[in-house]
């Protein structure tokens, strides 16, 4: 089995596909009306709905973003701003990774996370002209308020817990899980070693940002998760779909 793809509803597949494809290097195809975008391999796509419009980022919300893995965050930072895009300063978060932050044109938030922490990060890790040659969506990120049931959905359908990362000075902490058989290198889950070796997985993780007890709303433009394998349709321990791929 695999995360395939992140459905989110939209106000113009077409328009939002050429932000992906020629500024974050995406390939694109059409699925019926939705369009379907991603990098080549393993990991999840992007699949864009028609219908949403308005979509405004809401901290209070289930959903909360993509998060794009590159091996060089610096190089990929000075590419988005020739082309106009607006994104954050990179920094090191914490004991967490070195990444940055930008919305696409429709405000859905992008999280761009290096494979290395700061300073770790080998001499021409990635090409200049296309920095993001070998980016992956790494992550897709949902809050939650009970992890207990988004770990038991997780292990229902096979997934695998690979890191737990205490963020505890912002008051949460992070899960992800996803459908490998891989090991980290560290068995205690909580280490910071297996960060780095998190962050250049080939496929995508599913991530919760848990704040314990928390109450979140459904996002209406956020239309779920596609896993290809699954047999049938079904709900996760939000209430959110997810439907086979």
């Amino acid at each position: 089995m695999r995360l395939s793809a992140v459905l989110l509803r939209v106000a113009n597949p077409g328009q939002l596909t050429g932000f992906y494809t020629e500024v974050l290097g995406m390939t694109a195809r059409a699925q019926g009306p939705n369009c379907r975008v991603g990098y080549v391999g393993q990991d999840a796509d992007l699949l864009l709905m028609p219908g949403g419009g308005g979509y405004t980022h809401d901290g209070g919300q289930r959903y909360w973003k993509i998060g794009i893995t590159v091996p060089d965050v610096d190089l990929a930072v000075s590419h988005l701003r020739a082309k106009g895009v607006e994104v954050s300063d990179p920094k090191q978060f914490l004991d967490i990774g070195y990444l940055c932050h930008l919305k696409d044109p429709e405000g859905f938030v992008v999280e761009l996370l290096q494979h290395d922490f700061q300073g770790n990060r080998p001499e021409n890790a990635a090409d200049p002209a296309d920095p993001f040659a070998k980016a992956c969506i790494g992550q897709i990120t949902l809050r939650t308020g009970d992890i207990a049931a988004e770990d038991a959905f997780c292990r229902a359908q096979g997934m695998r817990l690979l890191s737990v990362q205490d963020v505890a000075k912002y008051g949460f902490d992070l899960h992800f899980y996803a459908f490998t058989d891989d090991q980290p290198p560290n068995p205690d889950l909580w280490s910071v070693e297996n960060r780095e070796w998190l962050w250049k997985r080939p496929y995508t993780t599913l991530e919760f940002q848990h704040l314990a007890g928390a109450q979140f709303a459904p996002a209406p433009d956020y239309r779920g998760l596609e896993v290809q394998g699954l047999s049938a349709s079904l709900r996760d321990a939000f209430g959110d779909p997810v439907r086979p791929g």
